[in-house]
């Protein structure tokens, strides 16, 4: 029997030595960590597969920094539509704040509904 594969002894047992391949030392943001979550809490088989497949971890980097790309892009728009302009920043700043969160929670909502929740 000619197998290619290699074992551990372990007690009484052999055990496959399984490696994964070297992946970049870049650490995952908040949205690729929040996908991962997501694939493993809701989605497990695509989880394993792409786990297996060693195509988790550059999927989640990819999320992650379209994630960021977006919501950079969205940000000005919302803070426009909504009023949060440099005047109101500088004559009431607690109202600008709070209009600056509101569009942050709207945008982390598409971005959730599009990006790391699908």
């Amino acid at each position: 029997m000619n197998n290619p594969m290699t074992y551990i002894q372990n007690g009484d047992y052999l055990i496959p030595d399984l490696k994964l391949s070297q992946q970049p030392e870049k650490s995952l943001g908040k949205y690729g960590r929040m996908r991962k979550t997501y694939l493993k809490e809701h989605r497990p088989i695509l989880y394993n597969q792409m786990l297996l497949s060693e195509k988790l971890y550059p999927h989640l980097l990819e999320i992650d920094e379209t994630a960021q790309s977006r919501l950079e892009q969205m940000m000005p728009q919302l803070a426009k539509e909504a009023g949060a302009t440099e005047e109101l920043k500088a004559s009431d700043p607690m109202k600008w704040v709070g209009l600056m969160n509101t569009c942050k929670a709207q945008a982390e909502e598409i971005l959730m509904a599009e990006l790391i929740n699908s």
